[in-house]
């Protein structure tokens, strides 16, 4: 078995969390990092480096700015590869968004109208990062607040299309599904199910909260992982299978102990697909 299909649950790696993660063990076990903070050595590329000689990585990036209309900076991608090279992580994700404008970053990962043209950029851009990369990458479904016009393609027709053109793999985030669903007043159920199987390779799940008015649900990473989006996650694994799924948590984090928690919670899930006929 390789390497990669023996991944299980794991977790988002926060600095506070350091000396806990390079101890423990479990089953399945890895850990996913944002690139941005290690690009630039200094102490924690240092851990990650200690982190990665214990246990599986992945990168999840969020300034590869692939929908955005240009392409990706070269600067960033050979930063990018210099640390692919130097931590060999197992899986490599970025975002359905735009975040940079003129060499402008930006700290929000903006949507936008999925057209004709849009496809054809978004997937040159993608291609340009594997190329870069000299590695296969997964992009990931957004989460939504407000409904855009001039969308040619649905969401999974689009993130189907690209991954066809440029042979990328997709990120599943159940967290943006559910969120989205609320926001945009569509079924998430049906959203799983009509999501292509073949081409995830890696599946998030992640806490939510409430905007001021208490209408929109935001995908905030603060927070456990809500019941509904535990139900949305068992009925996917139950369609296609145990495929490598990550707790996120980016703000309010709790012990390590809480998030090893969910972590084992979907592990439990991922084992019991492995057995299920």
């Amino acid at each position: 078995m390789s390497a990669f299909h023996q991944l299980g649950a794991g977790l988002g790696l926060r600095g506070e969390h350091y000396a806990q993660a390079l101890a423990c063990s479990g089953q399945g076990l890895w850990f996913e990092v944002h690139p941005e903070n290690y690009m630039v050595g200094g102490p924690r590329l240092a851990w990650l480096e200690r982190i990665a000689e214990r246990h599986p990585l992945s990168l999840h990036g969020v300034s590869l700015s692939l929908a955005a209309d240009a392409a990706p900076d070269e600067a960033n991608l050979q930063r990018l590869r210099v640390l692919v090279e130097r931590v060999q992580p197992l899986l490599i994700s970025e975002h359905l968004a735009w975040s940079s404008w003129r060499g402008q970053y930006h700290p929000d990962l903006l949507p936008f109208p999925r057209s004709h043209a849009a496809l054809a950029r978004i997937t040159e851009n993608i291609q340009r990062t594997q190329e870069a990369l000299g590695r296969r990458i997964a992009i990931e479904n957004p989460s939504h607040y407000v409904r855009l016009e001039g969308h040619d393609w649905g969401e999974i027709e689009f993130l189907t299309e690209l991954a066809l053109r440029t042979g990328c793999g997709l990120l599943l985030d159940v967290n943006n599904v559910h969120v989205s669903a609320h926001n945009l007043g569509f079924d998430a159920m049906r959203y799983l199910d009509l999501f292509p199987a073949a081409a995830i390779l890696e599946i998030h799940l992640a806490g939510h909260s409430h905007d001021e008015g208490g209408q929109l649900l935001i995908d905030s990473h603060d927070a456990p992982v809500a019941e509904p989006v535990w139900a949305l996650y068992e009925h996917l694994i139950q369609r296609i299978g145990p495929i490598p799924t990550l707790i996120e948590r980016d703000d309010h984090l709790p012990a390590f102990d809480v998030l090893q928690a969910e972590r084992h919670r979907a592990q439990a899930i991922l084992n019991l697909a492995q057995v299920t006929p």
